[in-house]
């Protein structure tokens, strides 16, 4: 915890700060990317090729230590431990959405396989990487939280193993009931709670608290996207 002295004022989360340099603002959008990725790439492609999928952990993961090994160039070297840390989150999914899918309780523990090593490495040379793994687990584990109180985790096992024609309603119905007052209200809630923990992550000095920010504001807007399409077109959600 850093003394309330040494920690800026709480503002607005702007990309653009004063007090933002340049290679963190690009490496923010890169963690943005990266967390935003896996709904558009991975989720596809472990859908048709779970084996391979995992299998590119392996050169995501090398070309990471590649790069962050430039330790003479800064920029270079956070990038490639950002990297580092998003082969971690890739593995993981690929590991739940290609053999466990059905298993909604398993994504959480599957997802933090590596969580010892993220905490160990918070301390040393690996923070960005670090910080990046358990900022997305933190995303995940809101995100199935929500689900749970919510209800709609009830549903997660019926819209996956029904036949396409009726998986898009299914789903359809499960977001509907995310409307009713009280889960929107846990929905909301649980918005405003992750909202001022970007704020406050973003406003701290240190890079990694940043990367963490970046991390969970687009896993945010990421379920803001899911939900929305869940209500207007679920067909093209992802998840079926």
């Amino acid at each position: 915890m850093v003394p309330a002295l040494a920690r800026p004022p709480l503002g607005d989360l702007n990309l653009a700060a004063p007090s933002t340099t340049r290679s963190e603002q690009w490496l923010a959008l890169m963690a943005a990317l990266l967390v935003a990725l896996p709904v558009f790439l991975q989720a596809p492609w472990v859908r048709l090729a779970p084996f391979s999928a995992a299998l590119f952990t392996a050169p995501l993961l090398a070309a990471g230590l590649l790069i962050e090994a430039r330790r003479q160039r800064r920029g270079w070297a956070h990038a490639g431990a950002l990297l580092v840390g998003f082969s971690g989150s890739w593995l993981g999914g690929c590991l739940f959405w290609g053999w466990c899918r059905l298993h909604p309780l398993w994504h959480l523990p599957i997802e933090a396989f590596a969580l010892p090593l993220a905490l160990g490495g918070l301390r040393g040379r690996w923070r960005l990487a670090a910080s990046f793994y358990l900022a997305s687990l933190l995303g995940t584990a809101c995100t199935d939280g929500v689900m749970a109180i919510t209800g709609v985790m009830r549903s997660w096992t019926l819209v996956l193993e029904a036949p396409l024609a009726d998986a898009a309603a299914l789903l359809h119905q499960a977001a509907l009931g995310v409307l009713a007052p009280l889960p929107l209200g846990v929905v909301t809630l649980a918005a405003l709670v992750l909202v001022g923990l970007c704020r406050r992550c973003w406003n701290h000095p240190d890079p990694a608290w940043r990367l963490a920010a970046s991390a969970l504001a687009t896993t945010l807007a990421v379920d803001g996207l899911f939900l929305a399409a869940a209500l207007w077109a679920p067909q093209l959600s992802g998840l079926i």
